[in-house]
């Protein structure tokens, strides 16, 4: 029985200010991969047009995508849910009326209210933006797993006081977040991967750094929050790694005794 080990990927794995993952992380978690089971836990869909490189650079062994709503083990589903189209309807009126960027990446494709307010915040992350747009109101007869947010945490300040079912979890650096039902999770994510593998929730390491990351922080046998990670997360955790940008993941598993240095 192998215990599961899983990282977030943006600014636990994926350094944004490098956009690569450091080559420490890398050579932990080939280290890793004879002891424990490799998991990405991300609030991205990995098999996106935008995620698949570093799905296939990291190699995990599973996958909870779009925190929670989609776990994949090799290339079978293990769990899948999605919105339902009268939640969908509601929340894209609401955003539209509101100047609210709301939408999600669907394969190569992106649908979202206010795509100008996308443009702005990619040129100005980025220096490019290079989506291919397509009508938003199209998710509503689309199987649609979750959604996303891009903005000032004011903007999902707002959302959150209007629908009750859902959450909106912040990205790592505020400008954005994520838009949940409140019934899917990481941490519900990660506990159907250890019926899965055999394993137990006690067992487990989660690496994470922003605020989608709490629950599975929580839940876990150990969470573990990143030195660059949001303080909320960092006050949960059983051990704070060293920053991203410090050799964190490395230094973590090694002081964790995961791995030997």
């Amino acid at each position: 029985m192998r215990p599961i080990v899983s990282f977030d990927m943006d600014m636990t794995l994926l350094d944004h200010e490098t956009f690569e993952i450091p080559d420490s992380a890398m050579k932990a978690l080939d280290m890793l991969r004879e002891h424990y089971v490799v998991v990405i836990a991300t609030g991205r869909d990995m098999d996106s047009h935008y995620s698949r490189k570093l799905r296939d650079l990291v190699k995990p062994e599973a996958i909870i995508h779009t925190n929670g709503t989609k776990i994949t083990v090799g290339d079978k589903v293990l769990y899948e849910s999605f919105m339902a189209r009268e939640l969908k309807e509601r929340l894209l009126e609401f955003a539209r009326n509101h100047g609210l960027a709301v939408g999600v990446t669907i394969g190569d494709e992106d649908y979202y209210v206010h795509p100008e307010r996308v443009t702005e915040f990619d040129n100005s992350r980025w220096g490019e933006c290079g989506r291919r747009y397509c009508d938003p109101w199209k998710l509503l007869d689309m199987d649609v797993p979750s959604m996303c947010y891009i903005g000032e945490p004011e903007g999902a300040a707002l959302m959150e006081q209007e629908f009750a079912d859902l959450k909106f979890p912040l990205f790592a650096e505020k400008r954005g977040a994520d838009v949940i039902e409140k019934r899917n999770s990481k941490a519900k994510g990660l506990l159907r991967l250890c019926q899965h593998f055999g394993t137990t929730m006690e067992a487990a390491y989660a690496f994470g750094d922003s605020m989608n990351d709490y629950e599975i922080i929580q839940a876990a046998g150990t969470g573990v929050a990143m030195g660059n990670g949001d303080p909320r997360l960092k006050a949960v955790a059983d051990y704070v790694a060293p920053h991203i940008r410090e050799d964190g993941i490395y230094r973590a598993c090694v002081a964790l005794g995961l791995i030997k240095a």
